[in-house]
Formats: C-alpha cells, structure tokens, sequence
C-alpha cells in the first residue's frame, strides 16, 4: 500500500547541483522559507527530458517572480548534469539548479526511483514554505510535462495558502472567481 505524500514534510537530503557554473550544496533546509519545485527526471542526455527542462527554463522568470525556485533531480552526477549543460543549447539556458542523485536517495524519498533501472520516474512535487508537499505529479517515461500548466497549478497553492476558507476550481486562472465551501454550495455546482 502507497502511503500520500500530500501535507508531509521533506525528507531531509544533501546534495550537490550544478547550479549558473558551479557545483553547490543543496539540502532539504533550502526548501524552506519560499516555494519550490522539485522536478525529476529519468536521465541527463537522453529524448524528452530536455524539452522539459528547456520549457522550465523558458517560463522560470514566471516561477521567480512568484518567489519560486526549481531543482531538477536525476540519479546523474553534478558533474554530468554539467557536462549536458555545457554541450546543449536547450540545456545551457537553464539557471535553475540541477540536483545530482547518484545514490538515489532523493529520488526514494519522494517516491520515484525505478529500482530496476536507478532511474527516477517523471515526478513534479510543489512544496510550501513550511517544507511541505501540496502538489504531486508523476507522469509516465514518454509522457512531457508542461511548464505552464505547473504555473498554474503553483498560483493555486499560493492563493489557496493564502486565502484559508477558500478553494480553486477546475481550470482555475489567477484573477478567476474561487469557492468557499460551505454547506450552501453541496448539491449546486
């Protein structure tokens, strides 16, 4: 039996990340005090994975200006991750970090790793400011994810944490009407 992830706090990690030209270390304590997003992915050189990390990099002036930072996560080196970096144009525009996992121990304690191939499957987790997981996607290998959808789903978290007693419906778009459950709404949407 799987046990959600939902509302649980970071397992703590330590790792380093290839992050605008240097390696750095990266713990689970950076993901606390702002937002965050942790994107696995199976491997460094291979199909769709770049076209992901390229679209984050893409919309990642979007994630900061809402005060989020994106970690890419493979079971690669930080040293891979720069070589990849330093070798393709779609790679090279990213200013996000990149989380080496060779032991695969973040990719277990999220829930991810393909033990049979030390890869981690598609998984996006949006964590809060507490350390906490409010969102969780896993997509199959030859399923992409799509930056601007996580976007949307980012705006949200942050509104509905910051507007207890209210909640974001289907398709919901920043500006968009919300709804405040109560028992006048059972039976009428």
């Amino acid at each position: 039996m799987s046990v959600s992830l939902i509302n649980t706090e970071v397992k703590p990690f330590k790792a380093t990340a290839f992050h605008n030209g240097k390696f750095i270390d990266v713990s689970d304590a950076d993901l606390k005090g702002k937002w965050s997003v942790v994107f696995f992915y199976p491997a460094d050189f291979t199909f769709v994975c770049p076209t992901e990390l390229g679209d984050l990099a893409d919309n990642y002036a979007e994630f900061s200006k809402l005060g989020v930072e994106i970690y890419s996560v493979s079971t690669d080196t930080h040293f891979t991750h720069k070589a990849w970096h330093d070798s393709s144009e779609t790679i090279g525009k990213i200013n996000y970090p990149m989380i080496g996992d060779p032991t695969g121990i973040i990719s277990r304690n999220f829930g991810v790793m393909i033990e049979e191939a030390g890869l981690a499957e598609r998984g996006t987790f949006v964590i809060d400011p507490q350390g906490k997981i409010q969102i969780i996607e896993i997509n199959a290998g030859g399923i992409g994810r799509d930056a601007s959808e996580l976007l949307r789903k980012v705006k949200a978290a942050q509104y509905v944490a910051s507007h207890p007693g209210e909640v974001c419906p289907a398709k919901w778009k920043e500006g968009e009407a919300t709804l405040a459950p109560s028992l006048d709404l059972v039976g009428k949407i």
